[in-house]
């Protein structure tokens, strides 16, 4: 038995849209970092609307094809990635699972916020390795525009934290 592209429903293709990792932080996938914001799938193809973290992200167009291809090697095709810029990405949108990944990948996820980001929750982090909030950011800018430095003064580990935005 054959199968049609609307078939597929669109918890089986977040499943698949599961395999595609971030690759600047391989342990995530475009899933659960909240940048997949729609998916229409229709039976002339399957359209897969995201979000970058950043606008300058230079690992979105890896993403975009590595969806294509997650998408294609389950037998969906013609797949259509669009990335919009017109509606922001915030860090909310990291599921919790996603959350956690970050964490046991050693970097310290963002904090949840309400309304605006203050300064008081871009320089506060909790420390991936034991969980004080005693920490102060040494640096804004880490190895990617997504990231920051931070230092617990508890542990005394220099670690990173996904920024919240």
């Amino acid at each position: 038995m054959s199968t049609t592209l609307t078939d597929w429903t669109e918890d089986e293709i977040l499943e698949i849209l599961n395999e595609v990792k971030d690759p600047e932080i391989p342990v995530i996938s475009v899933v659960d970092l909240g940048i997949v914001r729609e998916i229409s799938i229709r039976p002339e193809g399957v359209d897969v609307l995201m979000t970058p973290t950043f606008a300058g992200c230079p690992a979105i167009d890896v993403m975009k094809k590595g969806v294509i291809q997650a998408l294609a090697n389950h037998g969906i095709s013609p797949a259509t990635v669009t990335v919009d810029y017109k509606i922001p990405w915030s860090s909310n949108m990291v599921s919790p699972r996603g959350k956690q990944l970050l964490k046991d990948f050693g970097l310290s996820p963002p904090p949840a916020f309400d309304g605006m980001l203050t300064l008081e929750v871009l320089q506060n982090a909790l420390c991936p390795k034991c969980g004080s909030n005693n920490t102060w950011m040494m640096n804004a800018f880490g190895p990617t525009a997504c990231r920051a430095v931070h230092h617990c003064r508890n542990c005394q580990e220099t670690f990173e934290q996904f920024k919240p935005l």
